[in-house]
């Protein structure tokens, strides 16, 4: 074989390989994360201060409720995350009904504890999209809270961890 036609066998091999989205492609997924102080005032309690490098996640599910996509972000220095995922996975439509949003950590350890104020710790459904826009779908989120260890809230369901058995 020679050298041209072996080139030529890899460039093609290469483009075939290539995975080229429009930006009709593909669905964004932002929000901002935040970091509550119970021991402030009113006004910096319900306001926080942004996170930098919190970790959410995104979980698709198909029509058998398999995972179908997992992707996350972190959080930059204003507290914003923005996750991109393609609207087809390997060749199946996907739906953003069935993905769910949620935090997974933050690397301050003055506001580690997850809440589940606009459901972060929990998860949220995505509905309907916030912005459409020509090719732009995005949804918009949140804001989700972090709060200190300080802060957290003690587990009064009445449930226990031994099951009922003393």
């Amino acid at each position: 074989m020679g050298p041209l036609l072996r080139l030529t066998m890899a460039a093609s091999l290469l483009i075939g390989c290539i995975n080229i989205v429009a930006a009709g492609d593909v669905i964004h997924i932002g929000g901002k994360v935040l970091c509550q102080d119970c021991t402030q005032g009113w006004n910096e309690w319900i306001n926080g201060k942004p996170l930098k490098d919190c970790k959410v996640s995104v979980t698709c599910l198909d029509e058998r409720s398999r995972v179908m996509h997992y992707a996350s972000d972190l959080t930059d220095e204003l507290g914003q995350f923005d996750i991109t995922i393609n609207k087809f996975i390997n060749g199946k439509k996907l739906n953003p009904k069935k993905c769910s949003v949620r935090l997974v950590s933050s690397p301050d350890l003055a506001c580690n504890v997850m809440t589940d104020f606009a459901g972060g710790r929990s998860g949220v459904q995505l509905r309907g999209p916030s912005l459409v826009y020509r090719d732009l779908v995005k949804y918009v989120l949140g804001p989700f809270y972090f709060t200190s260890p300080m802060c957290e809230e003690p587990d009064t369901s009445g449930s226990d961890d031994n099951d009922g058995k003393y």
